[in-house]
């Protein structure tokens, strides 16, 4: 398929919607915090990321996800995210549902997203579900919740949580009625998201897919174009 032709695609569709995956964010230099060596003290994440761990350690869970703040605040949008904010504003109907935490997105000017794992950068009490922004590095300044005291804990979805209700119904409610999905950057491993594409696809929506590698979602896509995010979205619509 040629450049027009994908244009032409775009410009028909009238519902699209986005995902995206820890491709997006590593092209701005995030590491997936993820792996058998881990990236912290020799702890892996899935020996913080947890609610055991907190409950046992929540300084120490903290002071990780401070350590991870401390790199994500280095980071800046790449040219994938700014091509995804772009693409919502040509479109009324559009939704961007991400699996990355870092808050990237909205600082490159996403607005109709689902952070369907939560946000790095807020903080819930554990006590009262408060749900507060929170920019704070230092995790001996993490203070409790300004409205009822209780602890505070990342407002992130830890291994062994469920996704809260409203996000994946936004997802999957998006993902039933869209007749364009761009699946972005992501493994194509990790559910719920990686179910999005499929229910898209047998709703009816045309599937494009853009990744480094290929995935259990290049075999649905009706396009796989390989590359960088940052170097391919910005060329579907330019």
């Amino acid at each position: 398929m040629d450049t027009a032709e994908i244009k032409q695609r775009l410009k028909r569709a009238s519902h699209i919607v986005v995902v995206t995956g820890a491709g997006v964010s590593a092209e701005s230099g995030i590491p997936t915090f993820r792996g058998p060596d881990g990236l912290w003290k020799h702890y892996r994440a899935e020996e913080l990321a947890t609610p055991q761990a907190f409950a046992k350690n929540p300084e120490l869970v903290w002071e990780w996800y401070c350590w991870r703040r401390g790199i994500i605040s280095k980071a800046k949008p790449n040219p994938g995210h700014v091509a995804i904010a772009e693409l919502e504003s040509r479109y009324n109907d559009f939704l961007l549902v991400t699996q990355n935490v870092d808050g990237l997105h909205r600082k490159a000017g996403s607005n109709k997203l689902v952070e369907i794992h939560g946000c790095i950068w807020q903080a819930r009490c554990v006590k009262c579900n408060a749900i507060e922004q929170d920019n704070e590095l230092d995790y001996r300044n993490i203070g409790p919740c300004s409205r009822c005291g209780g602890r505070k804990r990342p407002n992130v979805v830890w291994f062994g949580e469920p996704i809260p209700p409203t996000r994946l119904n936004s997802a999957f409610s998006a993902a039933e009625s869209c007749d364009l999905m761009i699946v972005a950057g992501t493994s194509g491993i990790v559910q719920p998201a990686a179910s999005l594409p499929f229910i898209a696809k047998k709703a009816g929506a045309y599937i494009i897919e853009v990744n480094v590698d290929t995935t259990p979602i290049s075999a649905i896509a009706d396009l796989f174009l390989k590359g960088k995010c940052g170097d391919v979205l910005p060329g579907l619509y330019s």
